[in-house]
């Protein structure tokens, strides 16, 4: 596997590249660097600006007047936060305001369990760090605090650095309101420049993958961004994202399995393909069929499906006769494992067949993900989360979790303000789905007022009955592998006999459960098919009966019950 090697030889690559020395590069060669980032576009406007201003101030001799100034970076964690400051630093440099590159040291002001009292020694810290390096100092932290008396000592130390060195702030990437109030407060003492840097569009990653692809001679086919892009929301599935050190990791990711793909065919392909990009999703969800004929394959869920098509046949008259689009969002309430994720996907696919919704994908979250670390984060958080859902589907799974009453603390409720705005603007745009448990669920409609009216249509999704259960099993054997026909027998006792009070209980996972019992089934066949050298795998009756002996599955039927063979 020759080509393995070239994988380290790629990874070193990347690392020189983030620490390249500026200091041997022209300033016009600099500048259409800074001008080549992908985003940042304030960045690049101060940048243009220092290298004009330059000259009038070397001429004045007002150096100092420079680094008197200081600059509040709004930057999200991953988005290039040190390639800036380098770039900054090496900036002044070429531009002769300073005597030497220098490079900036970064640092944290922490609260130290939750209090301020390490402000005076961060402040003589800073003091040590800024005699030989210019200063990035974070103050995430603080942003709730930067009124105070004693965070004010600290800017009046940090004026005294303002002479020879530069100085940045940085906070992540915050509303307007709260990134204004931290600029007035650190401009009430300190000469403030405000450089925001918002969080990467779905364009600007694909053009960061795209750039680091090529950069080692890999171009990317037009099919495979599908594939690339359902990647990136896996990975930024749970709230957290860090901007091209994400894209960065998913390329690496992707340069490893083409290499590795490469080297197994003997092959030398730098064309990355949708089957190159597809092989790196975790649930890559292929199905050729159309929306409706997977909606009419689903088990017991007739109500549901009526419900669906009441929906389209009224957004499709509403349409035709020249009336404004209704209102697409939808509430889906009941227990886990009934289908709501699965109903949510194929919503997106039928709205695509029928011209409801422009692009039609499934953008799937959990309620907390829209909440931001720090005062501010939460609301641009969601905005970015909303518009990558645009022309398709946004499924809030655990949706009441959001709603923590009356706790000011708490950060769901900017975060539901925030959904309920988007929810209004892009009423004909966006699918928004909320789904969780009835009575969570209506809490937290009580609570928020105006939700309940931006979320018209309400499906509710039964647990299954004990038949749907066999049934669910069945079709899952049909579609997948093959078993034995009185395997099958035995499944449909096992699930008429489970106990009703543990399937009707809410924590009963109904499909999931279903689901865990088949892959169980399923792994039993494999080690016995193993064992006994077997190349065919066909589930049996003893490969069922020692899955549902497991405890997780043993204890939900009467004590009565007796599962084996022959029963």
């Amino acid at each position: 596997m020759d080509n393995l090697e070239d994988v380290m030889d790629i990874f070193d690559s990347f690392d020189e590249q983030k620490n390249a020395d500026y200091s041997e590069r022209t300033l016009e060669s600099l500048l259409c660097e800074i001008d080549g980032n992908i985003g940042g576009d304030e960045f690049k406007a101060l940048a243009h600006e220092i290298a004009l201003v330059a000259p009038q101030i070397k001429k004045s001799g007002t150096e100092k007047l420079f680094f008197s100034r200081c600059y509040l970076f709004s930057v999200n964690d991953g988005c290039g936060l040190e390639t800036y400051l380098n770039q900054m630093a090496s900036l002044v440099n070429k531009v002769g305001l300073s005597s030497s590159c220098g490079r900036f040291a970064l640092t944290k002001l922490k609260k130290v369990n939750g209090r301020n009292d390490n402000l005076e020694d961060f402040a003589d810290t800073l003091k040590q760090k800024a005699e030989e390096d210019n200063v990035c100092v974070d103050i995430c932290d603080y942003i709730s605090d930067v009124r105070t008396p004693a965070f004010r000592n600290v800017l009046l130390e940090i004026s005294e650095l303002c002479s020879s060195c530069i100085v940045v702030f940085r906070i992540p990437f915050v509303d307007k309101e709260v990134l204004s109030n931290v600029y007035r407060a650190l401009n009430d003492v300190l000469f403030v420049r405000e450089v925001s840097f918002p969080p990467y569009t779905t364009a600007q990653i694909d053009a960061l993958a795209a750039k680091h692809l090529s950069d080692f001679g890999f171009k990317v086919a037009e099919d495979a961004w599908k594939g690339f892009n359902t990647r990136i929301r896996e990975e930024s599935s749970d709230g957290r994202f860090y901007g091209n050190d994400t894209v960065l990791k998913v390329v690496r990711e992707l340069l490893y399995s083409k290499l590795l793909a490469n080297a197994s065919k003997k092959r030398v392909n730098k064309l990355i393909t949708a089957t190159d990009t597809q092989r790196l999703c975790k649930a890559v969800y292929i199905d050729d069929r159309s929306g409706e004929e997977l909606l009419n394959s689903m088990v017991g869920v007739d109500a549901i499906k009526q419900r669906i098509y009441e929906i389209v046949s009224e957004i499709e008259l509403a349409r035709s006769t020249g009336r404004m689009t209704p209102c697409l969002h939808m509430q889906f309430v009941g227990n886990p494992g009934t289908g709501k994720t699965t109903i949510a996907r194929i919503i997106g696919k039928i709205f695509k067949e029928k011209g409801i919704l422009r692009v039609g994908e499934f953008i799937e979250h959990n309620g907390r993900d829209f909440c931001g670390q720090y005062i501010g984060e939460t609301a641009p958080k969601t905005l970015s989360m909303c518009r990558e859902a645009y022309g398709s589907v946004l499924f809030i799974d655990e949706a009441y979790s959001l709603y923590r009453g009356t706790d000011s603390r708490d950060f769901g409720k900017e975060a539901l303000d925030t959904l309920v705005a988007e929810m209004e603007n892009h009423r004909s745009d966006m699918v928004v789905i909320m789904a969780g448990y009835t009575d969570d669920m209506e809490k937290m409609l009580r609570g928020n007022v105006g939700l309940r009216d931006r979320l018209p249509y309400k499906i509710e999704f039964a647990n299954f009955t004990r038949e749907q259960l066999y049934d669910i099993f069945a079709s899952m054997c049909e579609r997948q592998i093959k078993c034995d026909r009185e395997m099958l027998n035995d499944v449909r006792q096992y699930f008429l006999n489970l106990d009703k009070s543990f399937v009707e209980s809410k924590a009963f996972s109904n499909a999931r459960y279903v689901r865990n019992l088949y892959e169980r089934t399923c792994a039993k066949a494999a080690m016995r098919a193993q064992l006994a050298g077997e190349k065919n795998v066909v589930l049996q009756r003893e490969d069922f009966a020692r899955a549902a002996a497991d405890s997780e599955f043993a204890n939900t039927t009467p004590k009565t019950r007796k599962i084996g063979f022959g029963n």
